[in-house]
């Protein structure tokens, strides 16, 4: 392996993986964290270097850009580093090399322009019917939009009509959850109720293949422990469900399904291509729920390694052994693209 090519990613969401992916394949590891929450990256002895920056907005500093660059990273993406940098200085103000395509990961989003609606659409991919304003709905919906605090959590909630809507609305605005100024920007979907899958897929221009890795769900607070309680409790109680994603677990699907899976996989694949060239490299997750008819319906989108595949650090994904004869984490998966890019001159094909 190149010692020139060091696996740099911002301290946060699925950033052991990736650090522990590099270390196993011989790299040298950089994590770039924010001062008062790089505790992990301190005990963890899988970072060789660590650098604390008051916040990371500092992360386009030219200094910050230089010692990067000097180091010769690599920088893995993750979802704080495209909430916390933003778009568009990843985009025009932050010359370091990323692996994968950096104008894709603003396609994560529910509005605006680029929106991953529209790359489902183009792929004729199944989802969620969504609502233009809550005077729309005609049935059960899923709501869709920031916390009052930390604007980074999504205040999810749902709602049997467009009355109730606005009723839980103004509950959880006047509990200090939400603000009802965001109803206007809100994604208003389709509930719909099925079993719910991470499928995390990584697409290898090196291989010239797309690969199933694994798949997860999510463990969110306060969710996961109301739906555990008695539903007579549930009712007494009152509490407002709250979906903050806190952890995830593996899962896995059934055999007949797959062929869907992969469906879904490919037709996301084209779409990015054509909408967003070159479209994918490397790691993408597509969230969806498999309906009683066994239907995949696509409700959410990460164009960037999903923060569940911390999931499997150190045992590697429950499909990525039938490529490699043995399990390979998304973190390891991604290094490894690295090195055999470096190894065969091809960089310039897995980096934007």
């Amino acid at each position: 392996m190149s010692t020139s090519v060091t696996v740099a990613v911002l301290a946060s969401h699925s950033a052991l993986d990736v650090l522990d992916g590099a270390k196993e394949e011989g790299m040298r590891t950089i994590a770039v964290a924010k001062r008062g929450r790089e505790r992990a990256y301190r005990e963890f002895p899988i970072v060789d270097r660590l650098m604390v920056l008051d916040d990371y907005s500092r992360m386009v500093d030219e200094e910050i850009v230089s010692e990067l660059n000097a180091a010769g990273s690599i920088f893995v993406p993750n979802r704080s580093f495209a909430v916390y940098v933003g778009y568009d200085n990843i985009e025009r103000a932050f010359p370091v090399r990323i692996f994968g395509n950096r104008r894709l990961l603003r396609w994560e989003e529910r509005v605006g322009a680029a929106n991953y609606y529209r790359l489902l659409d183009e792929g004729g991919i199944r989802r969620p019917r969504t609502y233009g304003s809550p005077d729309e709905v005609d049935g059960p919906v899923m709501v869709k939009l920031p916390e009052a605090g930390r604007r980074v959590e999504r205040g999810f909630f749902v709602a049997r009509d467009g009355r109730d809507l606005m009723e839980k609305a103004r509950r959880l605005a006047e509990r200090g959850l939400i603000r009802m100024e965001d109803l206007s920007s809100a994604a208003i979907e389709e509930l719909v109720v099925g079993a719910h899958f991470n499928l995390n897929f990584f697409y290898s221009p090196i291989k010239g293949r797309l690969e199933l890795e694994s798949i997860d769900r999510r463990i969110q607070s306060n969710l996961d422990g109301l739906y555990r309680l008695p539903a007579a409790d549930q009712l007494e109680l009152g509490i407002d469900a709250r979906y903050v994603e806190v952890g995830h677990e593996p899962a896995t699907i059934r055999e007949s399904l797959l062929e869907k899976v992969f469906d879904v996989g490919y037709r996301f694949l084209d779409a990015a291509r054509r909408i967003v060239p070159p479209g994918v490299i490397g790691p993408f997750t597509l969230q969806a729920m498999v309906t009683p008819e066994l239907d995949l319906v696509v409700f959410d989108v990460a164009p960037r390694i999903g923060g569940g595949t911390n999931a499997y650090m150190g045992i590697g994904g429950q499909y990525s052994s039938l490529y490699f004869r043995r399990p390979v984490s998304t973190g390891r998966r991604i290094a490894m693209e690295i090195r055999e890019a470096a190894e065969s001159g091809r960089l310039q094909e897995i980096v934007t």
